[in-house]
């Protein structure tokens, strides 16, 4: 029997992920749209900005927001190093916590906060870059920036993102994208990553979108 078409085969990896649980209606159809390789190239380019809007590696720190934020900076920091031998990828990552800071907490089921973790350098006077995997309202990133102040004093903050989904709320723009992708609001983008989704069955890594009857609540306010 052949193979079937690569993007056949996409479409089928896409109805066998298992859904999220928790708040949401069920699933409709989903399709991937970015696959492991896509996300891995788009990873390598978003790097190669990075220096290249700083001018160089001289104080950039990653801050990635749990949960799929942090795995990509951790990605980030590591292609950065191999397109510039002085970068020390452990030195310059970090994880930032923004639960406390959101302005959905009395809507949104109760969420434990994660750590947050900053580089032995600390974030004064650097260039912070926050890594998210997707960019909707642009609420979690109005979060990052409050939970930033109360960690120090920038030089600047600059945002790089996976997935910009638009249907932005709040005046706030990526500058790093991965991927632009046009979506209505009753469409659900999935981001799935080994390092975070594994354990749920997922091996590889994959962008969805789903299509859904009615918005839910998980991914919806990003």
């Amino acid at each position: 029997m052949a193979p079937a078409p690569a993007e056949e085969q996409r479409s089928s990896a896409a109805r066998g992920a298992r859904p999220d649980t928790g708040v949401g209606t069920d699933p409709g159809p989903s399709r991937v749209v970015l696959s492991s390789g896509d996300i891995d190239r788009a990873l390598t380019r978003i790097a190669h900005e990075i220096l290249e809007a700083n001018k160089g590696p001289e104080g950039l720190v990653l801050l990635g927001i749990p949960r799929r934020g942090y795995p990509l900076a951790v990605r980030l920091a590591a292609k950065l190093a191999a397109a510039d031998s002085g970068v020390d990828p452990d030195s310059i990552v970090g994880q930032l916590d923004i639960t406390m800071f959101r302005d959905d907490l009395s809507r949104q089921p109760t969420r434990p906060p994660a750590r947050t973790i900053l580089p032995a350098g600390g974030i004064d006077e650097k260039t912070v870059v926050l890594v998210d995997d997707v960019l909707f309202s642009g609420r979690t990133i109005r979060a990052a920036l409050d939970a930033i102040v109360d960690l120090g004093r920038p030089c600047s903050v600059r945002l790089a993102v996976l997935v910009d989904r638009g249907h932005r709320e709040l005046p706030i723009r990526a500058d790093h994208v991965g991927k632009n992708l046009p979506t209505s609001r009753s469409e659900k983008v999935r981001v799935r990553l080994t390092e975070v989704d594994g354990a749920d069955g997922y091996d590889e890594d994959l962008v969805a979108i789903e299509s859904s009857t009615a918005e839910t609540a998980e991914e919806g306010t990003r």
